[in-house]
């Protein structure tokens, strides 16, 4: 007998790929109008999915490069914090750079009063082609349970436990910033 775990099938992660596509365009709809069809919407996908940056990638532990000398605790980079609110109530607001062993993670946490409606990757470990394997599974994953639990405090993902702190920690000040 095969063990089958339904939330790894092909299906499951296309359909979480696809969520994770349909929040991003939410949410580059949701700045371009709030800006007023200026840049900061542009700057948010060209800093996540139109550079290797922010390709669907997930810096972990496992096999790789990465400098001997990186830490494996991931260091804080004091990130702008760019909120907005619309007058459906609807903001966005980055969360801090966090250095991992494999590179930068920060996100954006999209919010409708209290509720966290989107998280959205802004910067992601891309310098190894394994970053944009790892990342691709990691990454849907971690934002669905950023939305299902509407909290940082998330699991690990096998095989990208480098990012998945990054990331959790970068939702996290996000959170703090958007109260106060």
């Amino acid at each position: 007998m095969s063990d089958h775990n339904p939330s790894r099938s092909p299906s499951r992660r296309a359909q979480l790929g696809f969520v994770a596509i349909l929040g991003a365009v939410a949410v580059v709809v949701t700045a371009k109008a709030e800006s007023g069809g200026a840049s900061p919407a542009h700057s948010a996908l060209s800093g996540s999915a139109a550079t290797p940056e922010a390709a669907p990638s997930a810096g972990s532990g496992g096999s790789g490069s990465g400098s001997a000398a990186a830490s494996p605790t991931p260091s804080v980079s004091s990130g702008a914090s760019s909120g907005s609110t619309a007058s459906s109530g609807v903001r966005s607001v980055t969360g801090d750079t966090i250095d991992t062993r494999y590179g930068p993670v920060q996100v954006r946490v999209v919010m409708r009063g209290t509720k966290i409606t989107d998280v959205v990757a802004v910067q992601l470990p891309s310098a190894r082609g394994r970053d944009l394997e790892i990342n691709s599974f990691a990454v849907p994953e971690l934002r669905q349970e950023v939305l299902d639990d509407q909290s940082a405090q998330i699991d690990t993902v096998s095989g990208a436990s480098f990012t998945s702190d990054g990331y959790a920690q970068s939702v996290q000040s996000a959170l703090d910033r958007a109260r106060g």
